[in-house]
């Protein structure tokens, strides 16, 4: 067997800076990606759990540890207050998220904004796991602190798939509505020294300034410029004929 890959880096050179990333079917049948990075490639599957495996017989470590969590409520009454993760377990889970990180950005890439929030959610969903029975706020915390990073990038996937459709209203309140989220984690976790240095509050406002920029014109606001045009113009007839439009327009609704 040939190990060596050299033939398939020759041909795909890496540039730093850019996410080089492309999406292919494996002799298993199956969708593939590999992310090219400097020294070789990345790949993985684009369902499931990113390198195929199944710890435990289960689809993802957050599933098997799921599945600890009932059992040890049907024996403990349905009760789980003594259902801890310990350091092991928090960095496990952990590892694995990194696994769902490097998919959900490639995915990014790909335009596949579904992918990416089924990867950001399930990401979430971790989190969560961890912050609720980790034995420490310590080790919540060793995860819980990339959440931002994460919220943005299920922001921009749903703000994508609205902008995909021409539904800038909605992409803006998405965008708007993501960053309530994020600015409220960092309150709620007492940092508000982060509010002002948040990268991913600083590049969802540039973007969100961008969507209501491109938006489309209303009628409304087609006509009002219009109105403002002629009447710098000074060409009263036509203005006229906008303030009727306009009107007509009022009455209309």
């Amino acid at each position: 067997m040939n190990f060596d890959i050299w033939h398939l880096l020759d041909q795909w050179d890496y540039q730093p800076g850019e996410v080089a990333v492309r999406k292919f079917k494996g002799k298993d049948g199956g969708e593939k990606i590999q992310l090219r990075v400097d020294l070789g490639l990345l790949q993985m599957n684009t369902t499931g759990r990113p390198d195929g495996k199944r710890p435990y017989g289960h689809e993802s470590l957050l599933q098997h540890y799921r599945a600890r969590l009932e059992k040890h409520r049907r024996t403990h009454g349905g009760n789980d207050d003594s259902f801890t993760l310990k350091a092991d377990d928090c960095a496990k889970l952990q590892q694995e998220a990194i696994q769902y990180h490097h998919r959900y950005i490639c995915l990014f890439q790909l335009d596949d904004y579904s992918g990416v929030i089924r990867d950001t959610e399930r990401n979430l969903e971790v989190f969560n796991f961890v912050n609720q029975y980790a034995e420490s706020d310590e080790l919540a915390w060793s995860l819980e602190q990339f959440s931002p990073q994460l919220l943005m990038m299920r922001i921009r996937a749903k703000g994508m798939l609205a902008l995909r459709e021409e539904r800038h209203g909605e992409a803006v309140a998405v965008v708007e509505d993501g960053l309530d989220e994020i600015r409220t984690f960092y309150r709620q976790h007492a940092r508000q020294d982060l509010l002002e240095q948040s990268g991913e509050i600083h590049s969802l406002e540039s973007w969100l300034e961008e969507i209501q920029t491109k938006r489309p014109l209303s009628q409304r606001e087609k006509l009002e410029h219009a109105l403002d045009e002629a009447v710098r113009r000074e060409d009263y007839e036509k203005a006229a004929q906008v303030r009727d439009a306009l009107r007509n327009l009022k009455t209309s609704r």
